[in-house]
């Protein structure tokens, strides 16, 4: 049984339209699992059967190769409140939510902000650039750890606007 990309893209299609968790395919020339997992990741196993006689030894096969399923299977973004604003990173950089190791953090969830008002630094070439925002408002979720690497137009912050 051969298989092709167009018809393995399309069995792809069609197994995450079901509610079928898992499809095992077996022939004398391979062997394909499609597993949907649960932690959003799709998962497609091929393995080359030995081209000789089969021989039972009790023991399940470890998949030879493993490759992400397509675009189409890509991990569903989880939803966000569209009325939220984001802060994104400007450049690539490390991510620091103080001005220094030893003083307070810029802001924490729940602050209220003030449109100019800095949230945070972004450290490029050594440079040290202070991030401010163009929104007033709350912050409901800061995505990035500190001292974290971030690139650019990543997430950092997300804010509720001042009504």
């Amino acid at each position: 049984m051969n298989l092709s990309f167009d018809e393995l893209r399309e069995l792809v299609d069609v197994l995450n339209q079901t509610d079928i968790a898992e499809l095992k395919l077996k022939s004398s020339e391979f062997e394909l699992t499609l597993r949907k997992p649960s932690a959003l990741q799709p998962n497609v196993m091929m393995s080359a059967a030995p081209s000789g006689p089969a021989v039972s030894t009790g023991a399940v096969p470890t998949p030879a190769a493993a490759a992400p399923l397509s675009e189409s299977a890509a991990p569903i973004a989880p939803v966000v409140d569209p009325s939220l604003v984001e802060i994104t990173a400007p450049m690539v950089g490390t991510f620091y939510r103080s001005p220094a190791p030893e003083e307070a953090m810029f802001v924490e969830v729940g602050d209220r902000i003030q449109s100019g008002q800095t949230v945070c630094i972004i450290e490029a070439m050594k440079l040290m650039n202070e991030l401010e925002t163009e929104v007033s408002g709350e912050i409901v979720a800061i995505l990035v750890e500190n001292a974290a690497p971030v690139e650019f137009g990543q997430v950092l912050m997300r804010v509720r606007p001042a009504k």
